[in-house]
């Protein structure tokens, strides 16, 4: 009778995966800290829904370098692909969707409880449909392109533009008539998250891939503006990506290729198309 192995847990992967969860969690403790002071004190409510935001974003970095470093190893594993799906409906699920809860939709208890579970359900819809499309297919996933609106990128949109909401608000700690901007927003990403609209995965990101000076120049150059400008640029950089999206299917092959190229050196069927 042949016993089944427990699953390997590679470290490196794992502890990404494990800081993304600690980010998750920790904006979610803070989201539910700020509410209790939200009547008595709205500055420190304020000051700690920011904190929350700052750990949305963190998570968003810990689970980009998780699968690299996956990928990067040959360490891909259903074990990892599971962990990191929990950890995502935590991070890009739970805590937006309690962030717009709180902060932008509490004058309204029906409506706000309603769309931020739509927001929720969406999500952990969608993660429930990759890892299923991913088992189906014996673990091989399309590497290049998302279909639908990725989840990591959802949160990372509502939490910056949340962000670009304060910055606008001058410090004040609250966003004013601004907070309806976010409402629409999570139905909209939630409708996105199943949409047909592919976006690239920047999945064959590594240590290794290689780029031409001029590009390795510019992306430097889109960092340095990012750190530079806080506030906003990271609103910009995830809506330019929303965008994409629905400019990708008119754009030519060169130009996909050009902007979606992600690994130094081709594959083999690359070269066997080139070949042709």
């Amino acid at each position: 009778m042949n016993e089944q192995l427990p699953p390997k847990i590679y470290l490196l992967p794992n502890l990404m995966t494990a800081g993304n969860l600690f980010c998750g969690f920790t904006a979610t403790l803070k989201i539910l800290e700020g509410a209790l002071l939200q009547a008595s004190n709205p500055d420190a409510a304020g000051d700690l829904f920011h904190t929350a935001i700052w750990f949305v974003l963190g998570a968003f970095v810990f689970d980009f370098l998780d699968g690299r470093l996956a990928r990067l190893g040959g360490h891909e594993s259903p074990f990892g692909r599971e962990f990191d799906s929990l950890a995502d409906i935590v991070s890009f699920g739970l805590a937006p969707a309690l962030m717009v809860y709180r902060v932008v939709l509490q004058e309204f208890p029906r409506a706000c409880w309603i769309i931020a579970f739509i927001y929720l359900a969406c999500g952990a819809l969608r993660l429930a449909r990759f890892n299923s499309a991913a088992t189906g297919h014996n673990g091989a996933q399309h590497q290049n392109t998302f279909t639908g609106f990725p989840i990591p990128a959802a949160a990372g949109l509502i939490a910056s533009i949340t962000l670009f909401l304060l910055w606008l608000a001058e410090g004040e700690h609250h966003l004013g008539n601004w907070k309806f901007v976010l409402p629409p927003l999570l139905l909209f990403l939630s409708f996105m998250m199943f949409s047909r609209f592919e976006y690239p995965s920047f999945k064959g990101i590594n240590w290794k891939t290689k780029k031409s000076i001029p590009r390795f120049l510019i992306i430097s150059l889109i960092v340095i503006f990012t750190v530079m400008n806080y506030e906003w640029m990271p609103a910009v950089l995830f809506l330019s990506y929303l965008l994409y999206g629905f400019l990708r299917p008119w754009l030519s092959r060169e130009w996909r290729r050009g902007i979606e190229e992600e690994i130094g050196e081709e594959s083999p069927a690359e070269t066997a198309e080139q070949t042709r």
